[in-house]
């Protein structure tokens, strides 16, 4: 490749001929994923790229601007996973909207983490960009509770009071694995399983006697 060394690492090759925004974002995911939002500077992102760190500022504004992306980032990993589901029935599209997290969860770690764990100014918040449509996934979530609702599938519980409890207890299992609370993956996904299933059933409309 025309102007590479033999020094140059992996990262060099890939970034050479990317615009300068990308390049930065790449080398700011790239240190994420290998030592977490601690790791992200811009002096270390300017010597990865090889600019100077105030040149960062024509593309990213501040840190804050950077972590907005890498939020951003890993949430369009979950949109990915979440737009592919099939299931046309909607409580078991939220069974299979569960799974589709939990993958997420454990196959993409650092995404997961840029997604829900960052402390990022632009992070959506309940309820207000949630019932404004900002959140795909949410979104998608909630016009499943709706076309149940009209089903008659579920009772009368406010979707958003829906989409709290369903989204809370998920991501909350996920943190007490991450956090070591269960003894391996194996029993965490069972419990994460019955969990999930115990809370679409709580939702399901009884029938008059």
């Amino acid at each position: 490749m025309p102007g590479l060394k033999e020094t140059d690492n992996w990262y060099t090759v890939y970034t050479m001929n990317q615009p300068t925004q990308t390049r930065i974002f790449d080398a700011a995911r790239d240190l994420f994923d290998h030592e977490g939002a601690q790791g992200v500077s811009m002096r270390r992102i300017a010597a990865k790229v090889g600019i100077t760190p105030m040149a960062i500022y024509k593309h990213y504004p501040d840190k804050d601007a950077l972590l907005n992306a890498l939020m951003l980032d890993g949430f369009a990993t979950l949109e990915a996973r979440v737009a592919a589901i099939t299931s046309t029935e909607p409580l078991a599209w939220a069974q299979a909207m569960g799974e589709a997290f939990l993958d997420f969860a454990l196959q993409e770690p650092r995404r997961y983490e840029a997604a829900f764990l960052l402390k990022a100014s632009a992070a959506r918040k309940y309820p207000g960009d949630f019932e404004a449509g900002r959140s795909p996934v949410i979104s998608r979530f909630m016009a499943r509770v709706e076309e149940a609702r009209a089903q008659g599938l579920i009772g009368d519980v406010p979707t958003i009071d829906i989409t709290i409890n369903f989204t809370a207890l998920i991501q909350g299992l996920v943190d007490m694995y991450r956090a070591g609370r269960f003894t391996g993956e194996e029993e965490f996904r069972a419990a994460y399983r019955r969990a999930l299933d115990h809370c679409i059933r709580s939702f399901i409309k009884e029938e008059k006697t």
